[in-house]
């Protein structure tokens, strides 16, 4: 057998017939057997609840935290029938004596336990007699989940649970109570008349510092937070009530449990769901075992920051969604993630930042907008606080996902005050986005006389034939483009396009900009700025939104788009994927130049120290920095 191992994940493994490998069980489950020369503890069972599933020539088994899937021999079943049984009833190690020392099925038997070792479906040390929780049911969920079952147990044994509630009789509270004493943990129930009628907090003690969850709902949705300090889960716990029903109201939802009876606020099975899932998340930080969010494995959680259960009633679904509040008061919450390795992951991130219900930011997306000839996105921006209204923001890019960055990051700069702050995924994004503004300002704002290059050193740019022919051919708008060197003997232009006036004259002026553009070679920043206005028509033209183009971002994103994407040899420039890897060949020395054109430039706010005060952390330039975001400051005078 041979294979990486996998958690949650189903691995097939091939079994050659009659030739098992004797593996011993190398992997992280298994490798405390290492010293015995690969024998299995005598105590190895299988995990409780682990599921089998025999093949025409091999094994699937399903446990609560792995999964592996065996092929290759029909001798595999067969073995399996065997061993089942001494597995699931701890005879394993009289069984296995039984066998004939280098026989081939003393082998397979061998290999096979090493394979579920390494998927962490055997409980990898003897169980305690008698077992160290008396309640059964807890003891074989504790031995389903735990990678060391005594000392969750003895941790379980030793713990004290405590639910607040402004009504100790509301369903909530009641179904809380069930749920901790199922867990066998003794539970008190006390009245909180601080507590909103909706919300209740879970605390356990006895196993460490007190851990605490909150459940409640906003609007009609509700939710279970993060087990944290008590401070923490009552921070949480208030400002996802506040987020939730200030979305709930800009939705105009149809459900609303507030305009129903007291006793019927909550429906029965929608306390149950909420309450059960706190009392699971609190338990397993009591047991010092994985949080429930994490056991998913699901790829839009973001690892490092914290996940709340956000459910729904009708129609009945619940998941955990990747949430860090204004309010940081725990260690853990001083969360700041690596920035993105790539515009996946940039994307990932964004979809966490807005998410529809508790997202702080907007997600872009492309609604019901036409996608061609240029992809479209929009997204409308929340209000902040009383002096500003709801905006909607609309752009476009050579492809969607680069349209839906560049939107993230102008709604995000548009929240901190645009003028002032500059945001980009990693800090080369967020710099070539700050440089391109800058260098855009200043050479729209000093003309020069100097002949602009040769039309026919750059007019035959693949992307630029396409976007002006989109332009001019297709659109049929009147358009003049220019373009222009940014200083003498530097590699760094600026592209402008103008609409024709329709009936030009001596003081018709030069015509609106359509887009504009800096980048390194004069194709690039004529093929940008056409681009720039062709997305400004087609937005005109769909009516998504008005106003002058948004400041040129061009190529800063294309290092993004190109990280870790292969390039196919016939790729060349008049493709989306081969320019964007030559954009991103060119950005360093781009920056480099304008920076120096441009004086200091932007700087990069200094990080907040470890760990960092709630204060120092909160807002939306330190949320953008704990999901990995770069924020520049860019005031005025800092050129």
């Amino acid at each position: 057998m041979t294979g990486e191992p996998t958690t949650h994940d189903t691995e097939n493994t091939a079994v050659p017939a009659g030739a098992a490998e004797d593996t011993g069980g190398t992997g992280a489950a298994g490798g405390d057997r290492a010293s015995d020369g690969g024998r299995p503890h005598p105590g190895d069972r299988l995990r409780p609840g682990t599921a089998v599933t025999p093949l025409r020539a091999g094994l699937h088994l399903r446990g609560r935290r792995g999964s592996l899937t065996l092929e290759g021999s029909t001798a595999v079943p067969v073995v399996w029938g065997l061993l089942e049984e001494p597995l699931r009833t701890g005879g394993l190690a009289g069984f296995r004596d039984g066998l004939e020392p280098g026989s081939a099925v003393r082998a397979a038997t061998d290999t096979l336990l090493g394979r579920l070792a390494d998927h962490d479906l055997l409980l990898p040390a003897p169980p305690a007699a008698p077992h160290p929780h008396p309640d059964p049911a807890v003891a074989r969920w504790i031995d389903a989940t735990a990678a060391h079952p005594d000392a969750a147990a003895a941790l379980l044994a030793t713990a004290r649970a405590e639910v607040l509630a402004s009504d100790p009789n509301s369903p909530t509270a009641t179904a809380a109570v069930r749920a901790l004493t199922a867990g066998g943990v003794p539970v008190t129930l006390t009245p909180d008349p601080d507590l909103p009628p909706d919300r209740i907090l879970l605390t356990v003690r006895g196993t460490g510092p007190d851990r605490a969850v909150a459940a409640g709902r906003g609007g009609a949705t509700g939710y279970v937070t993060a087990p944290g300090s008590t401070a923490q889960a009552r921070a949480d716990a208030a400002a996802l009530e506040a987020r939730l029903t200030h979305t709930a109201h800009a939705a105009d939802s149809t459900v609303d449990f507030a305009a129903e009876p007291q006793h019927r606020r909550i429906p029965g099975t929608f306390a149950a769901l909420l309450a059960g899932a706190a009392a699971h998340r609190l338990l397993c930080a009591a047991a010092r075992l994985p949080d429930p969010a994490t056991e998913a494995d699901d790829p839009r959680l973001l690892p490092g920051i914290p996940a709340v259960l956000l459910a729904d009633a009708r129609p009945a679904r619940a998941d955990h969604h990747s949430w860090l509040g204004p309010d940081r008061i725990d260690t853990d919450r001083h969360v700041r993630l690596a920035p993105p390795a790539g515009l996946a992951e940039a994307l990932r991130r964004i979809a966490a930042l807005g998410e529809h219900r508790c997202g702080p930011l907007p997600t872009p997306l492309p609604g019901d907008l036409p996608q061609l000839p240029v992809p479209l996105a929009t997204c409308t921006t929340p209000a902040a606080g009383h002096a500003t209204a709801p905006r909607t923001l609309t752009g476009g890019g050579p492809r969607l996902d680069l349209a839906r960055l560049e939107l993230f990051c102008r709604a995000a700069e548009l929240l901190l005050g645009e003028t002032t702050f500059t945001v980009g995924a990693d800090p080369g994004h967020a710099r070539g986005r700050a440089l391109r503004h800058t260098a855009a300002r200043r050479l729209a704002a000093a003309p020069h006389d100097r002949p602009p290059p040769d039309p026919a050193h750059w007019s035959g740019h693949p992307q630029l034939r396409h976007w002006w022919t989109t332009l001019t051919g297709r659109l049929a708008v009147p358009a003049r483009l220019e373009v222009h060197r940014a200083a003498p003997h530097a590699h760094a232009y600026r592209a402008v396009v103008r609409r024709i006036p329709h009936e030009p004259g001596p003081g018709c002026g030069p015509g609106p900009l359509l887009g504009e553009a800096v980048e390194a070679t004069p194709g690039d920043a004529a093929a940008f700025a056409a681009l720039a206005a062709v997305t400004t028509v087609r937005t005109a033209e769909a009516a998504a939104s008005g106003g002058a183009p948004p400041p040129p971002s061009g190529g800063a994103a294309a290092p993004l788009a190109a990280a870790g994407v292969p390039t196919a040899a016939w790729e060349d420039p008049g493709w989306t994927g081969g320019w964007l890897a030559d954009l991103a060949g060119r950005e360093e020395a781009l920056q480099d130049t304008l920076h120096r054109l441009y004086g200091a430039g932007p700087t990069t706010t200094p990080p907040a120290p470890a760990p960092a005060p709630p204060a120092r952390d909160s807002g939306l330039a330190g949320l953008l920095r704990s999901f990995g975001f770069t924020v520049l400051h860019t005031p005025e005078e800092a050129r």
